[in-house]
């Protein structure tokens, strides 16, 4: 019987990461009459930096791990030589990955496919496959499955996927912080963008005020319940009241560290800590404390609070403007543009609490769920 691990899944999120860093921004293809393979044998570029090798080989680093990791735990215990194949297998999907990134770039004239970078991308793929190799070995692999076990249900894997992510979508500025999903001014406006000339853009409704912002009890709440949303998530396959306080504390606490890199990777280190405003700071321990007042709940109650929980936070928070300032920091700032890979962290902002509402539907609707 396979194991189920949440590697598996979490490869596959980074593998659509690195399709979307390699090829953005997806505009402008066209046949510039080049062999897409014939960056192979070019001669090495003479011009480099220290940050494109880092970058490159960083890049393809934790797709390599995620990759060997999930061969190594869908098993039992692996020997060393499958532990061999499981490297193999992965540092060849990694090299495979980049060689036809690089030569889809052959057909987008805004990048530049280069046989320096594949050699690199397949290296920090083989280096990330080998630390996950010789975590296998030494055990630590094992130590973390029998701390999953003891802290998480069995069918866990779906909830850790999404925790894990939650923390990457933070990175990317919101309008009100720990507030992921909001979505309804960019969908109203790009809505009417590509209705634009045609007879059905008067279908659209029309507001008859525009969005205000939240007034400060509200941004309370909102921040609240965006502080509430992982806790309950993590409540819902942490069967442990001990272990659910610990896990709150954590969450709140990793939420508002990220929120404060994203300030100081947006603005600048001297605004590390100026979104945390007096209704923030109260929205987050009141988020702590009804975290601890639910703490008791079982499980499966702590799933339909999730979901009502996602939906008044989604609400609030779509009844507040998108802030244009963020847009315009992030243009202008070029290492905010690298570590938000170009706007994708930015979607995971909007569709993350979408995909745990999605989840956690399908975990309560089945008849077979242990919730």
């Amino acid at each position: 019987m396979l194991h189920k691990t949440s590697a598996w899944p979490l490869a596959q999120a980074y593998a659509a990461l690195i399709v979307y860093a390699s090829l953005y921004p997806f505009t402008g293809w066209r046949d510039q009459g080049i062999a897409p393979w014939a960056f192979l044998p070019s001669p090495w570029p003479k011009y480099w930096t220290g940050f494109d090798v880092a970058a490159n080989l960083v890049g393809y680093a934790p797709f390599g791990f995620l990759l060997a990791l999930s061969f190594l735990r869908r098993g039992r215990k692996p020997v060393v030589a499958s532990n061999r194949s499981a490297i193999a297998v992965a540092t060849l999907v990694a090299f495979l990955l980049s060689l036809c990134m690089e030569a889809l770039q052959s057909y987008l004239p805004s990048r530049v496919p280069s046989n320096v970078d594949l050699a690199l991308n397949a290296l920090g793929g083989l280096i990330g496959a080998t630390v996950a190799g010789g975590l296998e070995l030494a055990g630590a692999i094992d130590r973390w499955s029998r701390f999953r076990v003891r802290w998480f249900v069995e069918d866990a894997r779906g909830a850790l996927v999404l925790l894990a992510l939650w923390p990457v979508a933070l990175l990317f500025p919101a309008a009100v912080p720990l507030g992921l999903g909001q979505v309804f001014e960019r969908l109203e406006t790009g809505l009417a963008e590509w209705l634009h000339d045609t007879p059905f853009l008067e279908w659209l409704p029309v507001r008859d005020i525009e969005l205000q912002p939240l007034m400060p009890g509200t941004e309370l709440l909102c921040v609240g319940l965006g502080a509430l949303i992982p806790c309950l998530l993590g409540f819902s396959i942490i069967p442990s009241t001990g272990r659910r306080a610990a896990f709150a504390v954590v969450a709140i606490g990793l939420g508002a560290l990220v929120t404060a890199l994203s300030a100081a990777l947006s603005w600048g280190p001297g605004h590390v800590w100026s979104w945390l405003s007096d209704p923030v700071s109260l929205g987050l321990g009141l988020g702590l404390a009804m975290a601890a007042a639910l703490l008791a709940v079982p499980r499966r109650a702590c799933a339909a609070l999730l979901l009502l929980t996602l939906v008044v936070h989604l609400s609030m928070l779509n009844q507040a403007p998108a802030s244009a300032y963020f847009a315009q920091t992030l243009q202008t700032w070029e290492q905010g543009r690298f570590i938000h890979f170009n706007g994708l962290v930015q979607w995971l902002g909007w569709l993350w609490p979408y995909a745990a509402l999605v989840y956690v539907l399908v975990r309560v609707s089945r008849s077979d769920s242990d919730l």
